[in-house]
């Protein structure tokens, strides 16, 4: 059976594709930390659902939510929770937020598989992302400067890392910053100096990840919440979900479907 194809962003790959036009579709936009389950469970569901289309972008969590409440996609995909001023914005749209919990992340700080440092601890991680550490010699590594690789504001993986290594303490301005993960992904897999943070769902050979008081990134270690920089993964709608929607969310969150989806994609699907 041909699957009906998948509309990405112009930065992200196309998947599967038939040029037949589905009669109803569920549009889909946001965090690019959610998109890989995203894009597995959407192949799996329109296998099972050929008369439904998803509709499915990247760009961020923020954008995603800012669609939402724009009123241009019918379900946002998110790597953080909704901030008070897109609560208030909602309630002045008279529209209702509704968060749906599909997997949980192990938020997992990188560097190139070249450099010698293993482990660092959260006190590291802010100096370094702030800019009080400077060199990798001052954390057991190289004597070289230390290349700090961000995220950009609108992505709920660097809204999680603010929260939850940053503190009150600023990124330095001269990092660079990255639209995705797999943005951040690639400009550590080419720099021996380089340091940044992505889902665990990015994680490949070509980057390695920072264990953290020697605590490592694992399904156990983030569902028991040992892992530091846990975090849950969301889809939001405007009101409870409806329709075809409510398919997709069904779908989602079934043990034998879209979990599994999850698990495929590298995230650790919803402990039962």
């Amino acid at each position: 059976m041909k699957i009906k194809s998948i509309v990405l962003s112009a930065v992200l790959a196309l998947c599967a594709a038939s040029p037949a036009a589905a009669a109803e579709s569920v549009t889909i936009n946001g965090s690019t930390t959610v998109l890989p389950i995203i894009q597995k469970a959407s192949e799996h569901f329109m296998a099972s659902y050929p008369d439904i289309s998803i509709v499915l972008s990247g760009g961020g969590s923020g954008t995603g939510l800012k669609s939402l409440l724009d009123g241009i996609t019918d379900v946002a995909m998110s790597s953080r929770d909704v901030k008070s001023s897109e609560t208030k914005l909602a309630a002045d749209k008279k529209m209702e937020l509704t968060r749906t919990v599909i997997a949980v992340d192990a938020l997992v700080p990188i560097v190139n598989p070249k450099n010698p440092v293993k482990d660092l601890s959260i006190d590291q991680l802010r100096d370094i992302f702030s800019g009080k550490i400077t060199n990798w010699k001052e954390v057991g590594g190289t004597d070289n400067t230390i290349v700090v690789v961000n995220r950009d504001n609108s992505s709920g993986t660097y809204e999680c890392w603010k929260e939850l290594v940053m503190k009150d303490a600023k990124v330095m301005p001269k990092a660079l910053t990255q639209a995705s993960n797999g943005g951040v992904a690639q400009n550590v897999a080419t720099n021996p100096n380089a340091i940044g943070y992505i889902g665990m769902g990015y994680l490949n050979d070509n980057v390695k990840g920072l264990t953290i008081g020697g605590i490592q990134a694992t399904s156990e270690t983030a569902l028991a919440k040992k892992w530091p920089l846990s975090r849950e993964l969301y889809l939001f709608t405007n009101g409870k979900p409806a329709g075809n929607t409510a398919k997709f969310m069904d779908f989602m969150l079934d043990p034998q479907l879209g979990q599994q989806d999850v698990l495929k994609a590298g995230y650790i699907p919803l402990a039962k």
